[in-house]
Parts: structure tokens; C-alpha cells; sequence
């Protein structure tokens, strides 16, 4: 069997079970309120044996970064692919729960639905906060690019599981998908509007930004 080096009991195949049965209780429409006032980055940095969880909260209006938290915990479980929720998830919730203001929707440097057990880090966090989460990944796991019409998407075995939006002249497009609580339509539109001058999103780079900055800072190296 293939165990993994965290626990004894922990093996691949039991996390990927997990995130077939976490799959089935996403929710796929909108639950945001009627007008969204915080948008909400998290990323998590590494170094040695330590992770830096940051979350970075933004005036949903003009991009403004309002509140910044941040978590450094040890790094209890090893890099594998397709189960980097599982690692990223104790330090991105030790952060978000520092936070005074509340956000309306989490913005993740992931994948949502587009995951091979339907179950990514956007959708694993939404489900662990009960919060609506936007996946926006750099890279592809699984799916076909299909343009339609004058949109483009990421779709396996039929199933839209992504958009593909090309948020900066020049670079390579990001794959948009459902974390939890959110419709694909409103989450791309979400995305389109948190774009400011880079490919990412205003509030994945902010946070990516203050996890770096605390990695130098505290000199983790």
C-alpha cells in the first residue's frame, strides 16, 4: 500500500477517497450575499519545515488591501500531487481565522473542480470554512481546452469543470473553477474583475506577496 510519511494509518488512496466524498457535498451556485464588499486571497509559502499561511483581505470595489494575517505552522504533511489541500489547509485556516473583517469569497492559487478527485484545495478550504471559493490555477491536471463561441473552457468527459481566461496580454491563460458555494459564470466573472495588471488575481498576489515577505523577515530559509 502506499503510505505516506505523516501518519502510519495515511495512504494515498484513503485521501483521495476523502476527496471523492468531500466532492459530493460542494455546492455549485452562488450562496454570495447581493453585493460582495470583501474578496479574500490565501497562499502559503515554504521553507525547511515550516509553512507560512497568509490571507490577504481586499475592498472588493477598488482592490484596496484592508487586513492581512498571518500563520507559520510546522509542514506536517509531504508534497504529493493532487493532495496539496491536505498540506496547505492547516496553515491557510490558522490564518484566516485571525481575521476581524469577515470575507465573502476566498480566492484560491489552486484548483477548484478541475482536480482529478473533483476535490482541490479551493474546493477542500470552502467546504472547511463554509465560505464561497474561487479556484485560479496556472497550470492544468486533467480536462481538454474546447473554445466556444467566444469563450473557452476545460472540459472532461464532456463536463465544463473550468474557464480558460487569458488574463494578461502575453501570458499563458489561468484555469478558473468552482471551490465551493459559487457558479462557474460568477466566479469568472469575479476573477475578470480582481485583475489589475498581472495574471493573477489582486488578492492571490496579495497574500503571496505577505507570505513571502514574512518568509524573508523571519528569516526562514
Amino acid at each position: 500500500m502506499d503510505h505516506l510519511a505523516v501518519a502510519p494509518s495515511f495512504s494515498t488512496k484513503k485521501a483521495h477517497e476523502m476527496q471523492l466524498r468531500l466532492s459530493r457535498k460542494i455546492i455549485l451556485e452562488d450562496r454570495l450575499p447581493e453585493k460582495i464588499r470583501f474578496a479574500a486571497g490565501v497562499d502559503v509559502a515554504y521553507a525547511k519545515n515550516k509553512a507560512i499561511g497568509a490571507v490577504a483581505v481586499l475592498d472588493y470595489d477598488s482592490l484596496a488591501l484592508l487586513e492581512s494575517q498571518i500563520a507559520i505552522c510546522e509542514t506536517s504533511f509531504p508534497y504529493v500531487p493532487t493532495l496539496l489541500s491536505f498540506r496547505e489547509i492547516p496553515p491557510s485556516v490558522s490564518c484566516i481565522k485571525k481575521l476581524h473583517l469577515q470575507p465573502d469569497v476566498f480566492f484560491v492559487d489552486g484548483q477548484g473542480l478541475a482536480h482529478p478527485y473533483r476535490c482541490g484545495f479551493a474546493s477542500h478550504l470552502g467546504l472547511v470554512l463554509g465560505k464561497p471559493t474561487i479556484g485560479v490555477a496556472k497550470s492544468r491536471l486533467i480536462g481538454k481546452i474546447v473554445k466556444k463561441g467566444e469563450n473557452t473552457f476545460l472540459i472532461q468527459n464532456g463536463e465544463v469543470i473550468a474557464s480558460v481566461i487569458t488574463t494578461k496580454q502575453g501570458t499563458k491563460p489561468v484555469y478558473v473553477s468552482i471551490g465551493h458555494m459559487i457558479s462557474l459564470e460568477t466566479a469568472t466573472k469575479i476573477v475578470k474583475h480582481c485583475i489589475r495588471n498581472s495574471r493573477l488575481p489582486e488578492p492571490i498576489l496579495q497574500a503571496h506577496r505577505i507570505a513571502n515577505a514574512e518568509k524573508r523577515k523571519t528569516k526562514i530559509i
